[in-house]
């Protein structure tokens, strides 16, 4: 029997925030003890991980001295570099200090806004430092309570000149990071800025390099709104813009819960990994969530673990899928081609044009025909609970 372990080849990674969270929501104290930055590091390599992600605060507090900071960032290269993992990706945090309250890019005082770029600039330089070539921007305070101050399309401006000054920053400096937006469509804020993955998309195209810029789509983000995450993600993947992507689970309607992969949505969790090694998708496979508030440390570490099993076991049945005979003959029987119609569908000419105006469709038989969706769902059940 497989035993779905990990290795540093299927590019899992996770964030110093995740397995290093304390515990602590919004109506408790923590209930977990801190772990250290290079613990963390070699627990993950003993688990199978290829990496660790990290904001600049996760391992260097925001009010630390030169010294300390030094200090902690050798102490964390030492531990990357006896345990052989990467840091793939960086982000900076700004949205914990209360100077981000309203906003980070898109704040109203022009202060704040320097002071952002000025942090994201220092935490660039510690990811290219620690050797990530991925940068990752979460707006989490960029949005509205109220829309009195009247900043909507301000605030669009300003984010936008942020990131062509951060872009081009990157290009100044030898970095060349790839950037990547996330969306989520509430909370922290009223109202969050850019809340989906074709808003996202859609701002992209109107900064300077929109080469360098790609989308990370978070399972919970579009789970907690009611939306179908495997749907944003392969409207990324048609765009060429899926340089990243955030693994995690959440039930809808909920605040962030961040579960671990696979605990809600087992079904979307599949059709997600099915589609991600069908395109054969070749980023980080990155797992921002944590352990449930009432675990303690051996349970970080079964959450840690079983996130990264529950993905494998998932890539074997998306595999398993592709090879059942009776499955691939229920997909043959609901894809009805027809060459001729699609050659003249395809691509506007006035003669093909004219062509499907003068042809005569059957309405009655198309309307009457069964696709045999109930059954190739059912075998879809059938597989994942491994009935087949």
């Amino acid at each position: 029997m497989t035993e779905f372990t990990p290795t540093p080849a299927d590019q899992f990674t996770f964030g110093l925030w995740t397995v290093g969270s304390i515990g602590r929501d919004p109506f408790g104290e923590p209930t977990r003890k801190p772990l250290s930055a290079p613990y963390i590091v070699q627990r993950l390599a003993e688990l199978g991980a290829y990496g660790v992600n990290l904001h600049d605060n996760d391992l260097v507090p925001i009010d630390a001295s030169a010294a300390e900071r030094d200090r902690l960032v050798s102490d964390f290269k030492a531990a990357l570099n006896d345990h052989g993992l990467k840091v793939p990706m960086a982000t900076t945090n700004l949205f914990t200090d209360p100077a981000f309250k309203d906003g980070a890019f898109t704040s109203a005082d022009a202060r704040v806004r320097a002071y952002a770029l000025q942090k994201t600039m220092l935490s660039m330089d510690l990811g290219h430092e620690l050797g990530a070539d991925v940068y990752d921007f979460w707006g989490g305070r960029e949005g509205t309570e109220v829309d009195a101050g009247g900043k909507l399309l301000d605030s669009l401006a300003w984010f936008r000149d942020s990131l062509n000054f951060l872009a081009d920053y990157s290009e100044s400096q030898g970095y060349n990071y790839k950037f990547v937006l996330e969306p989520k469509p509430n909370e922290p804020r009223g109202d969050i800025f850019f809340p989906t993955a074709g808003s996202m998309l859609g701002f992209i195209a109107t900064l300077d390099k929109p080469d360098r810029f790609g989308v990370n789509p978070e399972f919970a983000h579009d789970t907690m709104a009611g939306l179908n995450f495997a749907h944003a993600v392969a409207q990324v993947i048609d765009a060429g813009k899926l340089f990243h992507i955030d693994l995690n689970d959440q039930k809808m309607g909920r605040f962030d819960q961040d579960l671990r992969f696979g605990a809600e949505n087992i079904k979307t969790a599949f059709f997600l990994v099915k589609l991600l090694e069908d395109t054969h998708y070749s980023g980080m496979k990155h797992f921002d969530a944590h352990a449930l508030r009432t675990e303690d440390e051996a349970g970080v570490w079964a959450f840690a673990k079983g996130c990264m099993r529950t993905y494998l076991m998932l890539k074997e049945k998306a595999r398993q899928f592709n090879d059942d005979s009776e499955i691939q003959a229920a997909l043959s029987a609901y894809r009805v081609e027809d060459s001729e119609l699609e050659a003249l569908s395809k691509k506007f000419s006035p003669e093909n044009a004219q062509a499907l105006k003068s042809r005569t469709f059957d309405r009655s038989a198309l309307g009457t025909r069964g696709p045999g969706l109930e059954h190739l769902d059912q075998l879809t059940i059938d597989l994942i609970l491994g009935m087949r």
